[in-house]
């Protein structure tokens, strides 16, 4: 229900009524910016309200019996319950909260309760409002902010569902070429609407019949699209937090036409603390319990105006926090010698322009500069990046803000143009990789629209505004979420997602009576045993049947690119989408079990032609001699040994290549040849989907017909479409027990591997392609959504799960730890 009990107001822009069964949300976001080490002791970040019936809890040191014991005893006998040592025996060492002390029987020896009724006796732990705030709500074992790691875009994104490249607001300190205008925290800039795109969920909330109410929130104060919220504040980070607190309070007392139905609250700390002292600090733990003691004056509050059962509530943070070292300083001084010439965005995500804006900002030779400052010594803690090689998880190129030069840093590290000052090098900061464990943030759902005590796997902050949406049954603006991925987090959701629907007819490509062509080929037929390829491709339904359970385990994947004409090709080991606007494969897949082997053969120089499409001069190799740096490689792997002596001479198909540079040959036989046999082994086999990805305008979308032809290659009086990318998307089972055509339940990792004329990016002199190769290809993992939306397919739309499982599949992205 509302706060008001009321339903809520029809939503304006979904011309028609909705479910009047609707929570407001108050979200409370907390800038909380430490190491997910420390919030895993500061907010016990595990959730439990219920009572474990194999539990020490409200039994520490009593000599009751029962499957398992809680006594000083138990140890010696080895029957203690499995959470004696977290329940009764932490609690005399630690001075915080976890899921076995929410609610906890008062110990003498604790220093500190979890206890019921610590408010009253003044000794609760330092994080007992939020870490048992979490255990009755919805919690994610962290949540990735967006890259770069910097408070102003992730709070835009959160409230948008947009990437910072979309919204606009790329980072704290900003130039705008077009505008010739800087932005900064602190410059009446801020406040020009013209720096920020997208629609604030304030704005939706308003343009759908609701209220909305900001105490602060970057944007909030800025009239966006013409418009303010209804009730909002001009920044003033000296304001009380309490006071901040009892506005709030005071709002949701307001008259039912002039009470807002969303709401947030903004406070600095402990980002502030955390920036001054680092995140390992006391002043870090004394900002955490002020923080703690906001949120139980909040909830005290809601509690005493009987609306604590009917708000949602949030409790986010916008990223991590790393310890700052004038050791872990790079400076372009020590390389470049004079750099009066250029200006760094200094920091862990640095960005270089010329100072002579924006006259030279498009034309500054950024490339000769990359160039000049990339493998310059051994260990280098930054790499330079022309924005559109950046990997494609971080969303971070298609916006005339991004300067076309940018800096990967190491964990820990950050780059300036001359050594900085003591001073500036204290302290904490952040703005690292967003998959790096110490800037991960914080998200907790509290109320009666969140499941009850549920911990979910990690998502990505772009993703909180349909939730929000949801929350308010309001419809979203669009956005760069995937809408229905949080719907596990919700008791009742209210949205029901569906896979996108294939727009693209398949069409035939029967075998021909055209004669072969001389290809310029040498294939040995010593070791090549070829049979008539036309027989033994002209395969029966039910054999493509067999092959299909085989290689497409999960179902083929759907092409959602308009106007593409693509044909199914079936082989024995494998199955191809093949494009004939592209003359390649879109797709091809096939599977590797565990005790498959790879050969070790060289089919460099080797192709047969497929009579099912016709022939092209990039299908020869004769078009591709003489070349230094273009050849071509095969999607399915010819060195693929599925138990026969026999060679797979199907793979030697020319639908089975595509162009490739000779230096992304080294990743890519490397790849098959050694990664994914330890793959096969680890998962008990795996599914393998791969194919080209064309994104020459970097938007991280597929590029369109007319896109493709303006930036094909002339190679030998040949138009070429070289791609820009190469994608591989691994499935198995999360049980390993399971074989891939048995999976219940889905495990998967996806790569967008840049595909570049050469290999400077990874600084491979001196190094095993063990190292480097393994090292890029965890730099360019992204979610299978990255590579729906760069390809143009649709993944797993055979499966029988629900859609939102299957996007909640699709959403995930490992986090990378620190020492890794």
């Amino acid at each position: 229900m509302d706060v008001g009990e009321e339903p809520l107001e029809k939503a304006a822009r979904a011309g028609a009524a909705k479910d009047p069964n609707t929570y407001k949300v108050l979200s409370l976001v907390l800038s909380v910016c430490v190491l997910t080490v420390i919030l895993g002791c500061i907010f016990g970040l595990k959730p439990s309200c219920a009572k474990e019936v194999k539990s020490c809890k409200g039994r520490c040191f009593e000599r009751t019996f029962g499957n398992c014991r809680c006594d000083s005893a138990c140890a010696d006998l080895g029957n203690c319950c499995l959470d004696y040592q977290e329940t009764c025996i932490e609690p005399e060492r630690i001075w915080t909260c976890s899921k076995f002390r929410c609610g906890e029987k008062r110990l003498s020896r604790s220093l500190c309760s979890c206890s019921d009724d610590c408010r009253d006796k003044d000794d609760c732990c330092i994080n007992y409002s939020s870490a048992c705030l979490e255990t009755c709500g919805t919690y994610a074992k962290n949540m990735r902010p967006v890259y770069p790691t910097k408070t102003f875009p992730n709070h835009y994104s959160i409230v948008t569902g947009l990437y910072p490249e979309s919204h606009g607001i790329i980072d704290n300190k900003m130039y705008d070429p077009k505008m010739n205008a800087s932005f900064a925290l602190k410059s009446k800039e801020k406040f020009n609407p013209k720096w920020y795109k997208g629609e604030p969920i304030w704005l939706t909330a308003k343009y759908q019949g609701l209220k909305a109410g900001t105490f602060f929130w970057p944007g909030s104060d800025v009239k966006i699209n013409g418009l303010f919220p209804d009730i909002y504040k001009i920044y003033n980070g000296s304001v009380p937090f309490e006071e901040r607190i009892l506005a709030v309070l005071k709002w949701l007392q307001l008259p039912k036409d002039e009470r807002p139905h969303f709401y947030t609250l903004y406070l600095e700390e402990p980002d502030s603390s955390g920036h001054s002292h680092g995140p390992v600090s006391s002043e870090v733990i004394r900002a955490l319990q002020r923080v703690d003691n906001m949120v139980g004056m909040l909830m005290d509050g809601l509690k005493g105006l009987n609306l604590h059962r009917c708000l949602n509530l949030i409790l986010i943070s916008d990223h991590g926090m790393e310890q700052a070292s004038c050791k872990k300083y790079a400076h372009l001084d020590k390389y470049l010698g004079d750099v009066k010439d250029i200006k760094l965005v200094y920091g862990p995500a640095a960005r270089l322009r010329p100072s002579d804006v924006p006259d030279k900002y498009y034309s500054f030779n950024y490339e000769g500069l990359a160039r000049n400052l990339s493998c310059r010594e051994l260990n280098q803690h930054f790499k330079p990046y022309l924005k559109h090689f950046l990997p494609k998880r971080l969303h971070f190129a298609k916006n005339d803000r991004i300067e076309p030069l940018t800096f990967y840093l190491d964990p820990q590290w950050q780059l300036a143009l001359n050594p900085p000052a003591e001073k500036h090098c204290q302290g904490g900061f952040h703005g690292s990789d967003n998959v790096f464990s110490n800037m991960q943030a914080l998200f907790i759902g509290y109320g009666p629209g969140f499941q009850h005590g549920a911990e979910v796997d990690s998502f990505e902050n772009i993703e909180v505004y349909n939730l929000m949406c949801d929350l308010l049954n309001l419809i979203p603006a669009s956005n760069n979420g995937t809408h229905g991925s949080l719907n596990h987090l919700l008791k009742n959701p209210i949205y029901t997602p569906t896979h996108p629907k294939e727009v693209s007819s398949l069409v035939q490509c029967p075998f021909t009576r055209t004669p072969r062509n001389n290809l310029g080929c040498s294939c040995n037929p010593s070791i090549l045993p070829i049979v008539d390829l036309q027989t033994q491709l002209n395969l029966t339904m039910a054999e493509e049947n067999i092959i299909k359970r085989g290689t497409l385990p999960y179902g083929r994947p759907r092409v959602i690119q308009k106007n593409s004409t693509v044909c199914l090709l079936y082989q024995h080991q494998f199955v191809s989408g093949y494009s004939h606007d592209i003359l390649m494969p879109l797709w091809t897949s096939y599977t590797v079990d565990r005790n498959d082997i790879f050969s070790t053969e060289d089919f460099s120089n080797c192709l047969y032609q497929d009579l099912r499409v016709s022939l092209s001069p990039v299908h020869e190799c004769s078009f591709y001699k003489n070349n230094a740096k273009l050849s071509y490689g095969f999607l399915s792997p010819p060195q693929l040994n599925k138990g026969s002596s026999k060679i797979n001479s199907e793979a030697l198909l020319t639908t089975n290549i595509v162009p490739m540079y000779q230096s992304f040959q080294v990743i890519w036989h490397y790849f098959h040849g050694t990664l994914l046999q330890r793959y096969a082994q680890e998962r008990n086999g795996v599914n393998v989907v791969s194919g080209p990805v064309f994104d020459s305008d970097f938007d991280g979308r597929y590029d369109s017909s007319e896109t493709l032809k303006q930036n094909s290659r002339r190679v030998r009086n040949q138009e070429v479409l070289i791609p820009t990318h190469f994608f591989i998307v691994l499935t198995s089972c999360k049980d390993p027990d399971q074989a891939p055509s048995q999976c219940e339940n889905l495990d998967a990792s996806a790569f967008i591997l840049p595909h570049r004329t050469d290999n400077s990016e990874s600084c491979v002199h001196g190094k095993q392609e063990s190292s480097w190769v393994e090292e890029l290809l965890r730099l360019h993992r992204a979610r299978i959504t990255d590579v729906e939306q760069i390809t143009g397919l649709s993944f797993y739309q055979e499966r029988k799960e629900p859609v939102s499982d299957i996007l909640k599949l699709k959403t995930h992205l490992p986090i990378f730890n620190q020492e890794d």
